[in-house]
């Protein structure tokens, strides 16, 4: 053959510039018309009006969604931390509401304009003062996770009683604040694998761990519980501390005030997961 046929010609001219468009980082003009013989080829024209640069979907666009309920991107069933290359931290406070601690801490977070995380117990929520508590958390700005409502070692439960535990809880914060819990964590940290499954799968809950622990709750001190969150620090960490020991919530305006000047931003837990780097390319 001398010539290839002008039709395969022009589709292959159509593919050469779709693709040179498509890897180019640069603005181009949404549509460019080619001129053969003087005169304009529409099927060109009209083959090359692709949207590159910054007319280019994102790659948030493009994330694959999750069929978990309430998130709209792929989540892990855990989290200890996040992988971000911005300064971002998510601190979290469990087992309050407690009745004198927790005002105080929201207090201290608000003066400080932070955003911080609350895993609630049932069991807490029970007392008379805990309604008016909670509805201040999710009006300022925090959020509220599922903390079961006993406390119980989650470990050691049927399925049926890890639904009762998580599902009265959720139960709960949804009627004192108006706003379902996301997230949830396993007191003490136990839970099993095929648990985390069934969690995600049903509540859409992905189990929330922590990257750092000052042991707190054995209250060695305020300076100690302070001195252990600084130093294990990290972006993309969630720091545990509880609310319901008041030598624990004493800590917090120092170590509050240290991390803000090491330039560390606040965020809740949800937050944190949708900036999490990991899958990215």
């Amino acid at each position: 053959m001398i010539s290839l046929d002008i039709g395969m010609s022009r589709l292959l001219t159509v593919f050469a510039l779709t693709f040179a468009a498509v890897l180019t980082s640069c603005q181009v003009p949404s549509s460019i018309s080619l001129d053969s013989g003087g005169m304009a080829d529409p099927i060109l024209a009209a083959a090359i009006r692709i949207p590159v640069g910054l007319e280019a979907p994102t790659w948030e666009s493009v994330k694959p969604k999750s069929n978990i309920p309430g998130w709209d991107r792929q989540i892990d069933a855990t989290y200890f931390s996040i992988q971000t290359s911005k300064k971002v931290i998510a601190i979290t406070f469990d087992d309050g509401p407690h009745g004198v601690n927790t005002p105080r801490l929201l207090d201290m977070l608000k003066k400080r304009k932070i955003k911080a995380t609350f895993y609630v117990v049932g069991d807490m929520m029970k007392n008379t003062y805990a309604p008016p508590i909670m509805r201040r958390m999710v009006a300022e700005g925090h959020e509220v996770g599922n903390h079961t409502v006993t406390h119980a070692n989650l470990s050691r439960q049927s399925d049926v009683g890890l639904r009762k535990e998580l599902q009265v809880a959720h139960d709960m914060i949804l009627e004192m604040t108006g706003v379902a819990p996301r997230t949830m964590r396993p007191p003490g940290g136990a839970i099993k694998n095929d648990q985390k499954k069934l969690m995600l799968k049903e509540f859409g809950y992905p189990t929330i761990m922590w990257s750092v622990d000052p042991e707190d709750w054995k209250k060695p001190g305020v300076s100690v519980v302070t001195s252990r969150l600084l130093n294990g620090v990290k972006p993309g960490g969630i720091l545990l501390v509880h609310d319901l020991h008041k030598s624990s919530v004493d800590a917090m305006p120092a170590t509050l005030d240290a991390l803000l000047s090491r330039g560390y931003k606040f965020v809740t837990v949800t937050e944190l997961i949708m900036m999490d780097e990991s899958g990215a390319d």
